[in-house]
Parts: C-alpha cells; sequence; structure tokens
C-alpha cells in the first residue's frame, strides 16, 4: 500500500459525467434562463478547471446568488435521473487499497447523496469519508479543510495521502496541505489543462492503467 488514504475527486476522475450529463444539463439551464446564450463542452472543462464553476457562472453570466441558487436545483434535479458510469479500472484501485487495510476517501463539488449513489450503482467500495457540495464554501475545496479534517479524524500525516483529481481546485487543495497530488486527464484532451498539469504536477496519468501501475 503506496498511502494510507487515496482521496478521490468524484467527477471525471471516478466517474464519467461532465460530457455525459453536468454539461448537457448546463446547456438545458442555460436555454431556459439565458436564451441565446452557450456553453462548448471545452469552455465548461476550462472555466471548471479555472477559475471554478461559481466564478464563471458570477462573470461570464452576471448571476446573482439567487439565480445561482436556481442553477443548483435545476442540476439537482437533473441529476437525480442520470446516474454517470465508473471509469474501466478505477473499482480495481479502490478495492485493492481497501483489501490492503488502507482508506478511500471522496472530496468533490457534487453532492454526498449522489456520490454515494454513483459510486454504489457501479459497486465501488463505500467511501471511508465523503465532501460535497453541502460544506460551506470555506470547506470546499481548493480549501484544505477536507484533507485536515481526514488527516485528523484518521490520525494521518500528509506523507499518508494521495489527491486523485482532473481539476486544479484538487491540486490546490493538495498543495495547500503537502499531500501528494495526482493528476489524471483521461476525462478530456485539452491542451491548456494538461500543460498545465504536467508542468505543475509531480504525477501525471493520462489513463487509469498508468495511475494503477504507479499505485503498485
Amino acid at each position: 500500500m503506496k498511502y494510507k488514504c487515496l482521496v478521490f475527486d468524484h467527477d471525471d476522475t471516478v466517474v464519467n459525467s461532465t460530457a455525459t450529463i453536468h454539461h448537457p444539463c448546463f446547456q438545458l439551464f442555460l436555454e431556459k434562463h439565458f436564451p441565446g446564450r452557450s456553453c462548448s463542452l471545452e469552455h465548461y472543462f476550462l472555466k471548471n478547471f479555472s477559475p471554478g464553476f461559481l466564478e464563471m457562472c458570477r462573470e461570464e453570466y452576471g448571476m446573482d446568488e439567487a439565480m445561482i441558487a436556481e442553477e443548483g436545483r435545476f442540476w439537482l434535479d437533473y441529476v437525480k435521473s442520470h446516474i454517470p458510469a465508473a471509469y474501466p479500472g478505477v473499482r480495481e484501485i479502490m478495492e485493492r487499497q481497501k483489501a490492503a487495510g488502507g482508506l478511500v476517501a471522496a472530496v468533490s463539488h457534487s453532492h454526498i447523496t449522489n456520490i454515494l449513489r454513483d459510486w454504489a450503482a457501479n459497486a465501488l467500495p463505500a467511501p471511508d469519508a465523503v465532501y460535497g457540495w453541502e460544506r460551506p464554501e470555506h470547506e470546499r475545496k481548493p480549501a484544505p479543510f477536507p484533507l485536515e479534517d481526514i488527516m485528523r479524524r484518521f490520525s494521518l500525516e500528509p506523507k499518508d495521502l494521495l489527491v486523485i483529481d482532473d481539476l486544479k481546485p484538487g491540486y490546490d487543495m493538495a498543495r495547500a496541505v503537502g499531500a501528494d497530488f495526482a493528476a489524471v486527464g483521461w476525462a478530456n484532451d485539452i491542451p491548456e489543462i494538461e500543460r498545465f498539469m504536467r508542468s505543475n504536477c509531480e504525477n501525471y496519468f493520462k489513463t487509469v492503467a498508468e495511475l494503477d501501475a504507479y499505485l503498485r
């Protein structure tokens, strides 16, 4: 066991959700509330990478907090009937980690109920800790709170954690506490994101198989 705790992002790291669920949902929301406005999948990925989804909503679409709340309700209703598929090979990594006595956690911008539903639907091991969108904004990644809380709850140190994420907020969160970070790029082929991750992250994995080999 290379790390005592693997801290997985959910969307586009564990499950293929942005291209199949979140982006189509956002497009439908724009059609309803911002006729004539659109957002390409590539742009959606880039803005979620940096500066973040809420910042995109505020800065590019002029959404106030009431409209952002409405978008959240619209999204929650949409995802109730849409379950993303886990990437092949992720389950095996999690099962091996748990079999060795290690921990698996999820730190995501999805809601905890959806994370647990998706993991169960894909026969993934139940996470030992989950941090989702329900947390106050200052406790969501990129804030270090989820990792600090994991370390407190399970008596771990930064060296015991590996954060596995496809976007910059996960990188910023890991860097804030000094934990190792594994950037993954199997959800998209956007050059700007890959360049940043390869330039700034010690580990970059383009396929699940590459991450699996690293953890063995």
